[in-house]
Parts: structure tokens; sequence; C-alpha cells
């Protein structure tokens, strides 16, 4: 006996002080030497692809180790995709985290069966800024104030049945009694801008203010669009002639129902990684976000290319994705049958 003894001892001895060293691994002895993919949920050119790839450019040396951290595309279906990845396949070694839309973290919520997550249960890293998007109409449409969608139909571009440029139009259809019509299936906030370019589309519904600052504001100073209405819990101050879809609201429910799809902007351009990264690196993480967020260099750099920085901290962020889940189930089902 205790031969069989001493044998396993002599086994399991060694496997326990590897996990135990393991265990044990500061945050920047893990990073030393390693890279840290970020992914993006939307094609190469977009607002979240230059929230991300900017954020790739400062966040290494915010984090202990200083590895490289290395942005990569996976686009499709508004982000969702990348967002099912994150949760069931990515490591969750805090090795790697993405970026996706402010809205795709509600999709279970709001009956989307193609999402498979758990949105309580992710590392909520950072969001870079408390946005406010907004409708917009090309010069050629008819649409020149947000009544006119009232008695006129507005052709307008999306990305996926999940996203903000999909969700945002049919809630205000819902809600308010617009006569949008969502052409979806562009992969990406560039493509829809251009399909408005082309004429494809009359509009956009669901367009971050600070993308439009970022990417159109040639086509902003020379009036290519109508701004039409804000779509946030609060106005932006650049905007303050322009509508809130909150102040629309003409009912109760209506108030609610606005405020469970909206309250989102808080997280406008939200990162997030899988569940079940180690706290110690989890923190780090966080903390490195929210240091990049301060960083001297990468605000120079944001504000050169006209980046909106308001950041929100991960702990934060993940309190608010709890709190929308706690919301009324009743409220809950109305806005749901009014996204389908």
């Amino acid at each position: 006996m205790f031969d069989v003894f001493r044998r396993w001892s002599i086994a399991i001895v060694p496997l326990l002080a590897a996990c135990s060293g393991a265990l044990a691994q500061s945050p920047a002895d893990f990073y030393k030497g390693k890279n840290i993919d970020l992914y993006i949920g939307y094609s190469v050119g977009g607002a979240y692809d230059l929230y991300a790839r900017m954020l790739a450019r400062h966040m290494g040396k915010h984090i202990p180790g200083n590895p490289n951290v290395l942005p990569k595309n996976m686009d499709g279906a508004g982000s969702l995709r990348l967002a099912n990845w994150l949760y069931n396949v990515a490591p969750k070694d805090g090795s790697a985290f993405g970026i996706i839309g402010r809205g795709t973290g509600f999709d279970p919520l709001l009956g989307n069966k193609a999402a498979q997550f758990d949105a309580t249960k992710y590392t909520w890293i950072g969001s870079a800024n408390n946005e406010v998007s907004v409708c917009v109409a090309w010069n050629t449409s008819p649409i020149k104030k947000f009544e006119d969608m009232v008695t006129q139909e507005l052709i307008v571009g999306g990305t996926s049945t999940s996203a903000d440029t999909d969700q945002f139009p049919r809630i205000t259809n819902g809600v308010l009694g617009t006569r949008m019509k969502v052409v979806t299936g562009y992969p990406g906030g560039n493509e829809v801008g251009l399909a408005m370019e082309r004429g494809e589309v009359q509009g956009r519904c669901g367009w971050s203010w600070s993308s439009v600052k970022a990417t159109h504001q040639k086509s902003l100073d020379e009036k290519k669009f109508t701004i039409l209405v804000q779509l946030a819990l609060d106005k932006h101050p650049d905007l303050p002639e322009v509508p809130l879809i909150i102040d629309l609201a003409k009912t109760e429910e209506q108030r609610q129902i606005l405020r469970l799809i909206f309250a989102r902007q808080a997280m406008g351009r939200p990162f997030v990684g899988p569940p079940n990264i180690p706290p110690d690196r989890a923190k780090t993480l966080r903390d490195a976000f929210m240091a990049t967020m301060q960083d001297k260099d990468f605000l120079a750099d944001t504000a050169r290319s006209q980046m909106e920085i308001t950041p929100v901290p991960g702990d934060q962020v993940q309190v608010l994705v709890k709190e929308i889940y706690a919301t009324p189930p009743d409220v809950v089902k109305k806005a749901a049958s009014m996204l389908r």
C-alpha cells in the first residue's frame, strides 16, 4: 500500500506544482512576449474598425509585459458572428477580446435565437464613448425633418437584424409611427455610407454621431444629408436643435421602450472579452483600457481623426448590462415584437 501511495505522490506532485505555478503567474509574466488579438466585428474602414485599430496602437504599453495588440476583422451579421465566437470559441485566458455593436449584447434579451451567449457573463473591458446616434436623410430624399417620416417612406441601409442600423428604425417605426424601410445586408457602416452616396438607399438611421464626424465630415459640411433625430437618452452638445427621440414619446410605455433600446448608447464602442477570464487579467485589461483612454498620444491621434472619446469603465458597463437585462418582461416583449 505504501508503494502505491509513493508512486501516486511521485506522479501527482509535479502536476500540482505546475498548476500552482500557472495560477501564481502574474499578468506581466503571462503577457510578456505575447500577442493579444483584438477582433473587430465589422469590416475595415467603419467607425468600429477605426476605434479598435486606434486602441490597438496604444494599449500594449499600458499592459504589464507590453504585449503586441493585433487588430483582426471578423465581420458578419452586424458583429453577432464575433459575439458568438468570443463567448463560445475564443480563448478565455485574456489573450483575445473584441469590439461588437453596442446593441449586440442585448440580442438574446430581445429574442434573437441566433445569439448564442449570455451577455451578463462576458468580461466587459470598457467603452470608448457614451454615444449619441442619429437618423439622416440624403439630400436627394424628400425627407427634410422628422415629421416627414410619419407621412413618407424613407429607405435606409442596414447591416443585420441585430445591428443599430436595423433595430433603431424598426423601434422608431413601432413606437412613433415613422415609415422607414430597411434594406439590410451591408457588411458595415462604411458600405451603408457608400450606398447613400450611390443612391441605393435614401438614408441611415442608427449612425453614431462620432462616426459621422470621423468618417463623413466633408459631406456634413457640404450639407449632403439632413439630421432628423437624435437616438440616445440625452442630447449631444453639438446638436442642440435636433430633436431627441425620448422627448417625442407620448405615453409612459413608449418612454419605457425607448429607454430599453437606447440605454445601450452609454456603451457606444464596447470592448468585450470572453467569460471567465482570470480576474487579475480581466482587471489588467480594464485598467489598461482606461489608461489608454487618458494617454496623451492616444488622445492626440483620436483628435486628429475627429474621434469622440468619452470612456466608460468596464465594471460600469457590466452593471449597465445587468440592469438592462432586468427590464420588466412586458416592456421587453413589446419592444421585441417591434424588431421582427
